[in-house]
């Protein structure tokens, strides 16, 4: 099995501002224009986006949300991602990526545009990652990201007030 840094340094993967490292992998070359977009959208948009994503160790994906649906992909690691919604009712959705089925893990998992949400290793022993890819449309762009600040999700979800804790980096 490769390790986190061997897929670090062969994708040529960056830091994420969320946390984890990221790589491009496309963006559409047809354009949405602004007209045919939900208001959320300040301007044109690809129609749809793919990176690569890592995590690895202790390290987590900070709560944050964007404009667009996204569904993330399971490729390889030594461990299952959990990528944690929080749902617009105010519960706390686990969705487990991995290649263990009988242990309630799936290749694929959507977040809905507008949600908030994070994401974190389901084993962190030492050399634990997760590789994984995320697939936005219509396309990502940093316009639409907004990080999560703790003391503002804690009043729009109270009851989650341990994960965020915990899923916060503001």
């Amino acid at each position: 099995m490769k390790t986190a840094q061997y897929w670090i340094e062969k994708l040529e993967m960056e830091k994420h501002p969320e946390g984890g490292y990221f790589k491009e992998t496309y963006r559409s070359d047809q354009t949405l224009k602004i007209e045919g977009l939900p208001a959320r959208f300040s301007g044109d948009r690809s129609a749809s986006t793919c990176i690569l994503y890592l995590l690895e160790k202790d390290d987590f994906s900070s709560f944050h949300r964007i404009a667009s649906d996204e569904i993330w992909h399971f490729y390889t690691g030594t461990s299952a991602l959990e990528v944690l919604e929080l749902s617009f009712e105010g519960d706390l959705l686990s969705h487990k990526l991995g290649s263990n089925f009988e242990n309630g893990e799936y290749f694929q998992a959507m977040v809905p545009a507008g949600a908030w949400f994070g994401a974190r290793l389901a084993d962190q022993n030492e050399n634990a990652y997760a590789l994984v890819g995320c697939t936005v449309a219509p396309g990502f762009d940093f316009e639409d990201f907004e990080m999560a600040k703790s003391a503002e999700l804690m009043e729009i979800f109270p009851t989650q007030k341990e994960i965020i804790e915990k899923m916060c980096r503001q």
